[in-house]
């Protein structure tokens, strides 16, 4: 009896960008080189995105589940002894206390999660149909071919299952009413454009675990009566797309795609339409008419799509994570799904963490998880220590969240109450060296550039705005222009045509709300607190604070940084351009700023 021992490397996008295939390869050939046990199947694993990105490459062993992060490729001998003898130290998780840790489950970042999307992601190989069914897959969907579609629905209703792609809307309830008209062909559509900045959990869902998705579409369209699906995939996702495409092609081989899936007498037929690169196809009709080669822009919403969606066929469009949610739902029943969450917002949610947080990467955490566990317990709070100042939530059109609320719980219906949104999962967590005024005026700037320009609202709202911030971010803001952004922001919510119009001004209304002493200061002081602006900033080097180590001479680009070893620093005011290089690397905290 052989004991299977497997390697699993993970080869999310993150780690591939740091060297996660060259690990792989480097462990095959130490494997070959010292030869095979004859007692053992040892194996190595490309599994797609394993959660903690900045600590990639990350290497697993199983079943001894041991955890190495940050592993390069010479360390592979260290690696392979280690199956039999004592784990490699230098690779292991160290905590706060300088303590090192085995097992994935000691980590924070880890441990605290629970993982019902992400649960084969970082387990199995993406590209095997076989290590799919192993874990479980695919008996979602036996389940549902023995149910009608209304015992489908009913199983979705029960779950609470509400869509992850930012609106929230009732997965079930959707899927009922695409069900009740009798027009054919019907369509059923998965979202994966994500185009927010930051954001990267559908995507690495895609790469990992590309039949959960899949299996998530024949449920749906068995429940609505669909024989078409379409999946809209980013067109910058080409792993996703290149892992999705295997997983179809390995569907209809094994006949769960085709005439009759899995020997019944259902069919469907499933493809790849790749996206057009516009942030405002992420809107549910603004895709559909991309899909069908039309202008990506959005429609009327006096029809529902559920009724007139897809070639003006009832169609169903869900993302990535709620299509990924269905299989557990039908395999261990909604009621079981509906434990996990809040009353209102049920199950988990995943979330891409990035920006100033200690430990970026991919989390999965049920609905009602507090902002404060997400950042401080799992994301092991702010880098060098420095103070908490927001965290942006919901993408481009999400708002800004103080550190006075942190302890608020992530859920559909919370944030939206403080002018902010869940959205799809992006969240982007900033220290106090990040200008919210600057900040407002990024994400305006990229949904100016984003907005399909149909509606008057949206399209000269945004201008206008980008106008002002502008004008307040390089100092010459005047009295009345934050009355004015208002104005302007709320008659965008009122008067815009789609989703995007109607949130893209949260960004500078939460920052208004939050954050209005920061644009007073801009104005009427002609300062950037933050240091940010370089038009309203001179930086300052504090005497008491400097340790004279030269870390912040050595990166000015104008050599405007002077001093002597172990003394204090100081910077010639007319050479510094502002550009915030020495603060960046400064450990103590001794760069000051001042206004113009």
């Amino acid at each position: 009896m052989t004991r299977t021992k497997r390697i699993l490397v993970c080869c999310g996008t993150g780690c591939i960008a740091n060297g996660a295939y060259e690990v792989a390869r480097a462990l095959e050939e130490q494997i070959a080189a010292q030869g095979a046990n004859a007692q053992v199947d040892l194996k190595v694993c490309r599994t797609g995105c394993s959660g903690e990105c900045e600590q990639g490459p990350l290497v697993r062993l199983i079943p001894r589940d041991t955890m190495y992060y940050k592993v390069k490729p010479v360390d592979a001998p260290a690696v392979i002894a280690s199956l039999e003898g004592d784990p490699v130290t230098k690779l292991l998780y160290r905590d706060e206390q300088g303590v090192r840790h085995e097992h994935q489950a000691d980590n924070p970042f880890y441990g605290l999660q629970h993982k019902v999307v992400l649960k084969d992601v970082g387990i199995i190989d993406p590209l095997s149909l076989e290590e799919y069914k192993a874990a479980g897959g695919y008996e979602g969907l036996a389940r549902a071919l023995t149910m009608t579609p209304d015992e489908i629905i009913d199983e979705v209703e029960r779950s609470g299952l509400r869509g992850k792609g930012g609106a929230g809307f009732p997965a079930g309830r959707k899927w009922r009413s695409a069900a009740s008209y009798d027009m054919w062909p019907k369509y059923i559509v998965c979202n994966g454009d994500e185009g927010d900045p930051g954001a990267f959990m559908d995507g690495s869902t895609m790469e990992g675990s590309p039949h959960a998705v899949i299996e998530g579409m024949i449920i749906g369209a068995l429940a609505i009566g669909a024989e078409t699906g379409v999946l809209y995939i980013r067109d910058e996702y080409a792993l996703a797309r290149e892992h999705i495409q295997r997983a179809i092609d390995d569907a209809y081989a094994a006949g769960i795609l085709g005439e009759h899936i899995m020997g019944s007498d259902h069919k469907l037929d499933l493809s790849i339409v790749r996206g057009g690169g516009a942030f405002v196809c992420g809107e549910s009709t603004a895709l559909m008419n991309s899909i069908e080669g039309k202008v990506g822009e959005p429609r009327p919403k006096y029809i529902r799509s559920v009724q007139s969606g897809l070639f003006e066929k009832p169609t169903v469009l869900n993302n990535v994570e709620t299509l990924a949610s269905i299989p557990t739902i039908l395999a261990h029943g909604g009621e079981e799904y509906a434990k996990l969450g809040t009353e209102k917002s049920k199950g988990t949610k995943v979330f891409a963490m990035v920006g100033k947080v200690k430990h970026t990467g991919l989390v999965e955490v049920p609905m009602g998880t507090t902002l404060r566990t997400l950042i401080y317990d799992i994301g092991g709070g702010i880098i060098k220590d420095r103070p908490f100042k927001a965290i942006q939530t919901g993408g481009p059109s999400g708002g800004c969240i103080p550190e006075s609320l942190l302890d608020l719980p992530v859920d559909f219906d919370t944030l939206v109450e403080y002018g902010a949104m869940m959205g799809s999962g992006g969240m982007i967590v900033m220290d106090d060296c990040s200008c919210m005024v600057e900040v407002a005026r990024y994400y305006i700037d990229f949904l100016c550039e984003e907005s399909c320009g149909k509606c008057t609202p949206c399209r000269e709202g945004l201008r206008q705005m980008r106008y002002i911030l502008n004008e307040i971010c390089e100092g010459r803001g005047k009295n009345g222009d934050v009355e004015l952004l208002e104005e302007i922001g709320h008659m965008m919510q009122d008067a815009s045509l789609c989703a995007l119009g109607r949130t893209a001004p949260n960004p500078v209304l939460t920052t208004i709300k939050f954050f209005r002493e920061e644009y007073e200061e801009h104005i009427g002081e002609h300062r950037c607190p933050a240091g940010v602006c370089t038009a309203l900033t001179r930086f300052a080097i504090d005497p008491q604070a400097c340790k004279g180590c030269g870390m912040c001479a050595k990166a000015c680009p104008t050599e405007a940084i002077s001093g002597e070893r172990k003394q204090p620093y100081s910077i010639e005011p007319a050479a510094c351009i502002s550009c915030g290089s020495c603060r960046e690397v400064c450990n103590f905290n001794a760069v000051l700023t001042e206004g113009r």
